[in-house]
């Protein structure tokens, strides 16, 4: 198994993972967000592959102040065997390497299964309420 950047040829099987976890939100076009991810020079979506088959996949990026993680996302058949766990790291030492002082990422309130993973990581609840627009 591998971790490494995904490219354009990875769009469909990507999206089709990130739909079958349920990250998919009818006001988010996914295919739009891997493209910007694939194309930005501050971002990139990781994906975990075993051979040819992908197992997983982790989207990164930083914004000249923190880095951000969105769509981690592990194929159902290949869950519990530590491949969230390894693609929160390499999200890490991608973020590391262009010298991100800190990793965020969101949860949708709720989601108790990937809060309990996220902090089971060390990751900790921030005392930060989000908010936001939709520009298009």
């Amino acid at each position: 198994m591998h971790i490494e950047e995904a490219g354009a040829a990875d769009r469909e099987a990507v999206v089709t993972l990130w739909q079958a976890a349920e990250l998919t939100r009818p006001w988010n076009d996914p295919r739009a967000d891997f493209d910007r991810a694939v194309a930005g020079a501050t971002s990139a979506v990781l994906v975990l592959r075993d051979g040819s088959t992908l197992l997983g996949t982790a989207m990164v990026g930083e914004d000249g102040h923190r880095g951000w993680v969105y769509y981690l996302a592990v194929a159902e058949a290949a869950r519990g065997q530590g491949h969230g766990r390894a693609l929160i790291a390499a999200a890490e030492s991608w973020l590391r390497a262009r010298g991100c002082p800190k990793l965020q990422l969101m949860v949708r309130e709720g989601n108790d299964a990937a809060i309990g993973f996220y902090r089971a990581l060390g990751l900790e609840l921030q005392p930060v309420v989000t908010l936001g627009r939709f520009l298009h």
